[in-house]
């Protein structure tokens, strides 16, 4: 069947002769002659377009239009009139109708009409359908997924919700530790106070500080009025530090002093002023390598480090990348105006096997690209940019058939070290796990194999 047309008109000839042409046109045809009647047939059965008559005794046109679109925003509605005028027109679209057909009308125009309806309605009902799955996979704000992997990380947000441990996230960037963080603060007992973001990265040491703990007035050259830090601003609340890895270690101390004391002093002031803040840390550094090579405090690493919650790179959760790509879909197609429902077959096939470095950050700037170039009510392979189309998952070679290819048991050691050492992102500390390999072991052979 091309689409399910429900006909209400009050003359019964018009309807025995629209259901007529219109079944031999492939379409499922149900008629009425009475608007109230017709309503309470679409409660137990689901049409794709409605054409209804304006002028009727009862419920007239306008009004059940009304109730449809009220009732059943997915069923789109033509309304059709012996009595076409600019101000009836206006009144039908004003209603929610879909388009406005005037009476004498040639079939083969309606059915047009009916032909471009049914697929619009049709994307109507996709677009829904990617919503609704999109809050079936989602249990925190933009945290979407049903793998094994997310569902770890929403158990742990569950689990460190009510309490004040300082909490590191850890992973590669664009894997979404900022959303982590927000949702641990909206899921505690602190989400009615502030959730105050820095990134340690973003600001020189010069300004972090004062950025971080205030400052009082003629503190420094600039100084011409006191400030409040963003400590204070996360007063009963938490303070998200993204990036921890870059603080500067001048400031360590200070940041140390804070997680064990709850006590600020702002730069150039001589009091302390008490806090009650729960601060959540997040890094794309291997902390414990910084520990190892002097640039991060030791006591400051274990102090932020109560709980650590690492959030998988996205190649490790396949099953979610169609589902966060079709969530990305929704919301940019939404955006843009455009009624995208979907990818095909071999656009999803690309992304699924593509090796995401940029995580689900570039995935969804790789939706949002798709959304702007298609053309089409579908993503295809041609939308993607090359480097996804072209992507080839190659295995780790070691040797071939070839008696001069094959190589070393200490040159096999070597490729499988340096492979896995880039996969982890050149994480030392999940290296050395990975491979079981002590840690000593394990920078002794990336000094040796690749001077790093």
């Amino acid at each position: 069947m091309t689409g399910k047309i429900l006909v209400v008109d009050d003359e019964k000839s018009m309807c025995d002769m629209i259901q007529l042409d219109l079944s031999k046109r492939d379409f499922d045809v149900t008629t009425f002659t009475n608007a109230e009647h017709a309503f309470e047939c679409m409660k137990n059965k689901i049409f794709d377009v409605i054409i209804t008559d304006i002028q009727m005794p009862g419920m007239d046109g306008i009004s059940f239009c009304e109730r449809v679109v009220s009732n059943f925003p997915e069923t789109l509605v033509i309304v059709t009139t012996a009595f076409g005028s600019l101000e009836t027109a206006v009144a039908a679209m004003r209603s929610g109708a879909y388009d406005f057909i005037t009476k004498p009308f040639e079939m083969d125009v309606l059915a047009l009409t009916l032909g471009r309806a049914v697929k619009h309605s049709a994307l109507k009902q996709q677009i829904k359908f990617l919503s609704e799955e999109t809050k079936k996979n989602q249990r925190f704000d933009g945290l979407i997924g049903e793998s094994k992997v997310i569902h770890e990380v929403f158990d742990s947000i569950t689990r460190l919700a009510n309490s004040d441990a300082s909490v590191l996230i850890t992973g590669e960037s664009g894997t979404g530790k900022g959303l982590v963080a927000n949702a641990i603060h909206k899921s505690s007992s602190r989400n009615k106070g502030p959730f105050v973001v820095l990134n340690c990265a973003a600001l020189p040491e010069s300004l972090l500080e004062s950025e971080l703990f205030g400052h009082v007035r003629g503190a420094f050259t600039d100084a011409r009025n006191s400030r409040r830090g963003l400590i204070l601003e996360a007063n009963h609340g938490t303070l998200f530090l993204d990036e921890i890895g870059e603080m500067p270690q001048k400031l360590q101390p200070k940041l140390l002093r804070i997680l064990e004391e709850q006590k600020i002093r702002p730069v150039g002031g001589e009091r302390e002023i008490d806090v009650d803040v729960r601060i959540l840390a997040a890094t794309n550094k291997d902390l414990e390598s910084e520990v190892e090579d002097r640039n991060f405090r030791e006591d400051l690493y274990f102090r932020i480090n109560v709980v650590q919650l690492e959030m998988k790179p996205l190649k490790s959760r396949i099953t979610d990348i169609p589902i966060l790509a079709n969530h990305f879909l929704f919301l940019f197609s939404e955006k843009s105006g455009k009624e995208i429902t979907g990818f095909t077959e071999q656009s999803i096939h690309k992304l699924v096997n593509y090796n995401w470095p940029g995580n689900v950050r570039e995935l969804k700037n790789t939706v949002e690209r798709a959304v702007v170039l298609s053309q089409t009510n579908q993503i295809i392979v041609e939308d993607l940019p090359e480097k996804i189309r072209a992507y080839q998952n190659n295995d780790l070679f070691i040797a071939g058939n070839n008696p001069s290819e094959l190589v070393s048991i200490d040159e096999i050691e070597k490729r499988y070290i340096l492979h896995v050492f880039k996969t982890l992102g050149e994480n030392r500390s999940l290296t050395a796990r990975t491979l079981g390999l002590d840690r000593k072991t394990l920078y002794r052979k990336l000094q040796k194999y690749s001077g790093k």
